[in-house]
């Protein structure tokens, strides 16, 4: 019987031992900027608006400078939008995990082959 075998690579940033950016994070920043609005973000997430929220002010007051700026309710409504930092450091995380996904897919049926 022939073993099913996968390589998986996560990456991710601690701050002070605690996760503070990765692929789900990025994901709603991409969300974000698609949508201009936190809420329909989450909705196409399947997330929670109050998950989604905690997770930009986590990003906002713990990264150097905010990610997110958010718009309050009025006439036109609310909305969201990434500021230039959170659209660099996006675009950065998004650029660095295709150069770890080209890398593992170059060398994963040599990795593989021997386990």
């Amino acid at each position: 019987m022939k073993s099913e075998k996968e390589l998986k690579i996560r990456c991710w940033i601690d701050i002070d031992g605690r996760k503070f950016f990765g692929p789900g994070r990025a994901e709603l920043l991409m969300m974000i900027d698609k949508n201009g609005s936190l809420s329909k973000a989450a909705k196409e997430m399947g997330m929670s608006y109050r998950k989604a929220w905690s997770m930009v002010e986590d990003m906002n007051q713990r990264g150097n400078r905010p990610y997110v700026e958010l718009h309050k309710g009025g006439t036109k409504g609310g909305g969201a939008e990434l500021t230039e930092t959170g659209k660099k450091v996006l675009a950065t995380f998004q650029k660095m995990t295709d150069k770890i996904n080209e890398t593992v897919e170059k060398h994963t049926n040599e990795m593989l082959g021997l386990i």
